[in-house]
């Protein structure tokens, strides 16, 4: 399947409206359920709650900030933050802390050595998460190809992204990412970086 069939096979994706990103972190929360890098950085105890509050944190920050965009049903949600977007206030800086519990030691272990953009113009593909009942039907690429198409346009020279699956791996492969670094740590999950032109 092509980008172009993929976008127009999906459901259509506009930018999320702020009464959306609750029920957009809802979709996150599904889709990161069973994911090996939250279940690494998040406490078991209330992990699903932890989850769910974190991934509307960051939605919010995102939709502040950069750019978020939604399914038109929020089975699908991206968002994509500029490289001049601010840390998050002290104030949910506090709360991300006391959601990670004791695991927060952990966030350092997908941080690399990598240098940083030499422009400054590469966007993060911050999250990216389609509902169980809604994959396999060309979203995850519709999503990421108008994300890309919208940090263009703003000026992005590339995307970066993390991720800790290698199936991700393949999908943003095909959407022209190419892994910059890869590391197999003792504990924990894989981490790959991976960088896209714009």
């Amino acid at each position: 399947m092509t980008t172009h069939q993929a976008v127009q096979e999906s459901a259509a994706i506009r930018r999320a409206r702020h009464d959306d990103l609750a029920s957009a972190a809802d979709t996150l929360a599904e889709a990161f359920a069973d994911y090996a890098w939250t279940r690494w950085v998040i406490p078991e105890h209330d992990y699903s709650a932890r989850l769910r509050e974190l991934q509307e944190l960051y939605l919010r920050h995102a939709h502040a900030h950069g750019v978020v965009l939604v399914t038109e049903d929020l089975a699908g949600v991206i968002a994509l933050l500029p490289p001049n977007a601010p840390d998050p206030d002290a104030a949910v800086m506090q709360r991300i802390i006391a959601l990670h519990g004791d695991r927060l030691p952990r966030l350092a272990q997908g941080e690399t050595n990598e240098p940083d953009d030499a422009s400054g113009d590469a966007w993060r593909l911050e999250t990216i998460g389609v509902c169980r009942v809604h994959r396999g039907r060309g979203v995850g690429a519709a999503l990421i190809a108008r994300g890309l198409q919208l940090a263009g346009e703003a000026g992005a020279t590339a995307v970066t992204l993390e991720t800790s699956d290698a199936r991700n791996v393949a999908l943003y492969e095909r959407m022209q990412f190419q892994v910059v670094h890869h590391s197999t740590p003792a504990e924990g999950p894989p981490h790959w970086s991976m960088r896209a032109e714009c």
